[in-house]
């Protein structure tokens, strides 16, 4: 019996990691163009971080992580999100000193041990975006434009929805609220929205069961308990997007499932993947960083699902090709299979996507096979051709042909020869 990966871990094959690679270049293109540093940080961390941050009354920590201890006994996890990971890199290497407001982005795997689904797996990749040190509401418009922009720029369409957590001073007043109305419809909820009631209430808004949804319709809203600060930081994080012509909903419902939120919270949603229908959501996380033992900054992020994005993008038709060849050399016999083979070489230096036959087949067979890889042209050479110190140039589109005069300088003649083909795309 063969072997075959883990449930809920996928290989990502050819023809769809092409996708995977445009979706990150032009992420990685957009951060750049808001000033944004990339960082690499580890799989696995200190479980205390997530612990910490996450909040053990949340469903990733209760349920989700992948933790164990190593040979010395440490509880190590294997990262739920990058959030966390990021800001424990921030404080542990004082990157506040260089810049007053750092602007961070992560790409990977994160890890969650939860029931596979469409666009849910247990080993699933984020674009992780953080800026650390500024608490304005502007800045929170336009971290939340340049989500948009991301899957603008991709094709995509989907819908931002936002809402204010409120913060340490108006919460409480809120969640007071919420634990007397959820008490009067106790025998109505989930067996998670009763635990989650005693021990984190705001997380009952988050539940996905209909049942439990229908009776949150007449719950309380955060938005009536804002304290005054919180108020005039939300107007103006509206105002701003307006002033971006950045469309939005507020709904006043939205709590994410983490419980380092406060005030701006927001999601992108599509209606186009069934269940799973955020590609990304994000929010500010305000005294996270000193809860984690650095400075008292403020912070706000948001996090990509490349995996949702990518179901999307082949929902909507865009997904991208596989990778083609700018051209293929067809060898026929000993001689021209060794030339080919130093051919192959230049033509790749001279910055051409080349690929050969290297088992020396029939014509016909190396012309399909340059078919199959989409080449752009074919390169023939053969006993013919070689005795005249020529190759035979063929548009694989337009089927048009040419001789070529070969030259003993083979990295002009490569860069020659990449000229003709830039100057004639397929």
């Amino acid at each position: 019996m063969s072997v075959k990966a883990l449930k809920g871990f996928k290989d990502i094959l050819p023809g769809e990691v092409e996708t995977w690679q445009r979706i990150e270049q032009t992420a990685r293109d957009i951060f750049q163009r808001f000033g944004f540093n990339e960082i690499k940080v580890p799989i696995l961390e200190k479980t205390t971080l997530f612990k910490r941050s996450i909040g053990e009354a949340t469903d990733i920590v209760e349920k989700e992580m992948y933790t164990f201890a190593d040979r010395n006994g440490a509880s190590l996890t294997m990262r739920p999100e990058g959030t966390a990971p990021v800001l424990r890199a921030y404080v542990e290497h004082g990157l506040q000193v260089k810049k007053p407001v750092q602007r961070l982005y992560t790409i990977g795997p994160m890890f969650r041990h939860e029931r596979p689904q469409k666009g849910r797996l247990r080993q699933f990749h984020q674009l992780s975006a953080e800026v650390l040190g500024s608490g304005l509401a502007m800045l929170d418009a336009e971290v939340m434009a340049m989500a948009a922009l991301v899957l603008r720029e991709l094709g995509l369409t989907v819908s931002l929805e936002i809402n204010s957590l409120g913060c340490r001073k108006c919460r409480p007043g809120f969640n007071q609220a919420l634990v007397d109305f959820l008490a009067q419809h106790a025998d109505k909820l989930c067996n998670d929205c009763e635990r989650r009631r005693q021990t984190n209430p705001l997380r009952v808004l988050d539940c996905k069961n209909e049942h439990c949804r229908e009776q949150y319709k007449n719950s309380p809203s955060i938005l009536e308990h804002l304290c005054k600060d919180c108020r005039e930081h939300f107007t103006e994080v509206r105002k701003n997007l307006d002033l971006l012509n950045i469309d939005y909903k507020v709904n006043s419902f939205m709590v994410r499932g983490l419980d380092y939120y406060c005030r701006t919270t927001f999601e992108l949603l599509t209606d186009n993947l069934g269940a799973q229908s955020a590609v990304g959501a994000g929010g500010r996380y305000d005294g996270l960083v000193k809860q984690l033992g650095g400075p008292d900054v403020p912070g706000i992020g948001f996090a990509l699902g490349l995996e949702r994005l990518a179901l999307l993008m082949e929902h909507q038709g865009l997904s991208s090709p596989e990778s083609k060849a700018d051209i293929f050399i067809a060898a026929l016999g000993e001689e021209a299979l060794n030339r080919a083979f130093i051919l192959v070489h230049a033509l790749r230096n001279a910055g051409l996507a080349a690929t050969m036959d290297h088992q020396g087949r029939s014509l016909k067979n190396q012309m399909k096979q340059a078919g199959r890889m989409g080449a752009s042209f074919t390169l023939i050479m053969g006993e013919e051709e070689l005795s005249r110190n020529k190759v035979i140039l063929r548009d694989m589109a337009s089927r048009e042909q040419q001789d070529l005069e070969l030259s003993t300088d083979l990295s002009s003649w490569a860069a020659d020869l990449k000229k003709i083909i830039n100057q004639n795309p397929s």
